[in-house]
């Protein structure tokens, strides 16, 4: 049954999961253990603030003997605008106060164009339709009007050179969606910083991290693998990811520096389509 996830639907699912709970004469902290599942994300829940992903609703009807209520009423998004495990760290990046994310290999979602992100969504297994392509396009540049207001959220992007290097959609695509992230720099919307090759090895080699704060919430990680993704809320397992992150910008080139290379990618990008154009 699919439930459309709004303010009303989740605090009716917060309110029913507090009288089970408390019914059942279980503390938050009592649940959170029994269900495994942080004290602080079912306080979140039972304030209507979050949804749990489908297997906390799992582990939710195991431990309060719900019947099957907390899967078959789980608020979802509709629509399918964006992939599945995506959608809950969508809603946290519209609140967000200040994020910071690596990508290893794409351009992240904030930061794509029109001409990228078609390239980038026209992939994978089933292929999209035309139409279901345009439609994801179109709800990732909405996502990127977070970036229209100059000072919130702060936004800070550490970027592996392979990002810049690996050619989506041909030279002159990639020459545009360089000189977008350096306009966006440059106009010190963001801040920019480059893992070199030179590097090798370093603590985010892994897969793509976001990092998000918030005014009235504890501060959360994203990480996303393939066709996976999950959001991490612990304050022990935040801080490690936080931790991982700050070592991996310690060896990643300044702003500044970042911002030349970014210019001189884009101008052989430039380059490479010229002499395609004229060879």
């Amino acid at each position: 049954m699919a439930i459309e996830d709004n303010p009303r639907s989740r605090e009716q699912y917060g309110a029913e999961l507090k009288r089970r709970r408390e019914s059942a004469g279980l503390t938050q902290e009592q649940l959170s253990q029994r269900a495994v599942m942080s004290r602080t994300h079912i306080a979140h829940i039972e304030a209507g603030r979050r949804r749990p992903d489908p297997e906390d609703a799992r582990r939710l009807d195991q431990v309060l003997e719900g019947g099957g209520f907390f899967v078959n009423f789980l608020p979802t998004l509709d629509g399918k605008k964006v992939a599945e495990h995506f959608e809950e760290a969508l809603e946290f990046e519209g609140k967000a106060t200040a994020i910071k994310e690596y990508a290893p290999n794409l351009v992240p979602g904030l930061l794509q164009t029109k001409a990228y992100a078609y390239e980038v969504l026209g992939t994978g297994f089933p292929r999209p339709s035309d139409e279901q392509r345009d439609r994801l396009v179109s709800t990732r540049l909405e996502r990127a009007r977070i970036l229209d207001p100059f000072h919130s959220p702060e936004v800070c992007f550490l970027l592996d050179e392979a990002v810049l290097r690996r050619v989506v959609g041909g030279p002159g695509v990639m020459c545009d969606q360089l000189r977008h992230i350096l306009e966006l720099g440059t106009s010190r919307r963001i801040r920019i910083h480059i893992l070199p090759y030179s590097v090798g090895a370093h603590a985010l080699q892994e897969g793509f991290l976001s990092l998000m704060w918030f005014d009235d919430l504890p501060p959360i990680a994203y990480a996303e693998g393939v066709k996976s993704g999950r959001i991490l809320e612990l304050p022990s397992e935040v801080r490690a990811c936080q931790e991982l992150y700050d070592q991996a910008l310690g060896d990643a080139l300044s702003h500044r520096k970042s911002l030349d290379l970014l210019r001189s990618v884009a101008e052989d990008y430039a380059h490479d389509e010229q002499r395609a154009e004229h060879p």
